[in-house]
């Protein structure tokens, strides 16, 4: 069976679902910019307001990665294996989960980010939304991979989407050196507990990076199958 038929088989595309829970991940992301903003002005009325609508989109995307387990068909026609489709769909979600992480954490401390950082840390964290939107659009790309059969022009395509991936994470992660070192250099003026959980607030941004190109290589890894 041609594998352009599949759609016609299902209904719809077996990708559809798995494309819908990463837009869900990374709105999750994306909304952490607003966070962000009224975090570093204070207003934590408005970040607790933020906070909230990131909640909310997590639980969404946890309801979509159910729907994904429960509805991605288990039979020989898949295109691809199935788990490591599944595989695909947990790396999305720990977008979402970490999204979460740093939000809650920033406000449960009303986390007072140093003038010294607080244009770094803007930086930092739109990198890391722009790193989770290069992933999306790599995801984007699986009903075109399976009309195509996983073959020529759309894998080039492909792969040329998670080169860009690549490198905005390896952009992230010499940027996280670079904060981690402004850090530094004036952590024995603020309270310890506070320089702790900076630092851990930094490795969660730089971890939401970094859960966005384990996407592209997750992808990477259906794609070769």
């Amino acid at each position: 069976m041609p594998l352009n038929s599949l759609n016609n088989l299902f209904g719809k595309s077996p990708f559809e679902p798995i494309q819908e829970h990463m837009k869900q991940a990374q709105a999750c992301a994306a909304a952490l910019q607003p966070f962000i903003q009224a975090a570093l002005n204070g207003d934590w009325n408005k970040a607790s307001e933020a906070q909230q609508v990131i909640v909310d989109l997590e639980n969404e995307a946890d309801k979509l990665k159910k729907q994904v387990r429960l509805q991605l068909p288990n039979n020989l026609f898949l295109p691809v294996p199935r788990s490591d489709l599944l595989d695909l769909v947990s790396m999305q979600d720990r977008i979402a989960n970490c999204s979460k992480d740093i939000a809650g954490l920033m406000l449960g401390r009303e986390m007072t980010i140093p003038k010294e950082l607080a244009s770094m840390m803007v930086d930092y964290v739109d990198l890391a939304i722009a790193t989770s939107a290069q992933a999306l659009k790599a995801i984007d790309e699986l009903d075109e991979l399976l009309e195509t059969g996983f073959r020529g022009r759309e894998v080039k395509l492909v792969e040329t989407l998670i080169e860009e991936l690549d490198r905005l994470e390896h952009s992230a992660d010499k940027l996280q050196i670079d904060i981690r070192a402004a850090l530094y250099r004036i952590e024995k003026e603020l309270p310890p507990v506070d320089v702790m959980f900076l630092y851990q607030t930094i490795n969660l941004i730089g971890e939401l990076s970094d859960k966005s190109q384990k996407v592209g290589s997750r992808l990477q890894i259906v794609i070769a199958r």
